[in-house]
């Protein structure tokens, strides 16, 4: 099955750009764009899209909120951000709102096809200068000694726990479904789960925090 896209984004060229590098994918299919935050409320209510691309720089609204409004319409989708906005206050804002990627708009329109594999993988496809923005608050806001997990964090599932352990050990979502019996679509709800629960974004971080919260 193709990756489902819809892409909410003001600026025309990059709106050309990207709905011609979906276009001309065999393995993904665009449901639909829209150029503002109304349209782009509309056509989220309209179409459940695997991926939206979405513009934090509308005209009308906060693209921020529209991440919120996808996520609630739609909680197993994914939103990756398209801006030229590179701040700490516009990256944070939107990683806390439930954004699962982050590229700015100096990016070249075929890194979307790279930002599908990744998503594809259990990844989270950010630009480099973004993800060392992230590195950099993390390092900044890191406390001495190990804090004890937040009271309430949701606990993994055993077969979350099963999930962890084989991306521990490295395995792809392909060999983890031959594995347990499952199909890689499969796998990777559990592990977008896993993401959710230990509040991480990655494979790497998601079997760190299992590491020091003794999941592993």
């Amino acid at each position: 099955m193709p990756t489902t896209i819809a892409i909410i984004e003001d600026n025309l060229e990059f709106l050309r750009h990207f709905s011609a590098v979906v276009d001309a994918s065999d393995g993904l299919r665009l449901l639909g764009v829209a150029g503002n935050g109304r349209d782009g409320m509309a056509l989220i209510e309209r179409e459940r899209a695997d991926l939206y691309l979405i513009d934090l720089g509308l005209p009308d609204m906060d693209g921020v909120e529209l991440i919120r409004h996808a996520l609630r319409r739609h909680p197993d989708c994914d939103v990756v951000v398209v801006t030229v906005f590179g701040d700490d206050a516009h990256v944070m804002a939107s990683i806390e709102a439930g954004a699962t990627g982050y590229l700015l708009k100096d990016s070249a329109p075929a890194a979307l096809l790279d930002c599908v594999r990744v998503l594809r993988e259990g990844g989270a496809p950010v630009s480099p200068v973004i993800a060392r923005k992230i590195l950099q608050r993390l390092g900044k806001s890191a406390a001495p000694a190990p804090a004890p997990p937040p009271a309430g964090r949701a606990l993994v599932t055993e077969r979350e726990v099963e999930m962890l352990r084989a991306l521990a050990k490295g395995l792809s979502f392909n060999e983890i479904g031959d594995m347990y019996t499952i199909s890689p679509h499969t796998v990777a709800r559990h592990v977008k789960n896993i993401y959710k629960k230990l509040a991480v974004h990655s494979r790497g971080e998601a079997v760190y925090e299992a590491t020091a919260l003794g999941l592993l």
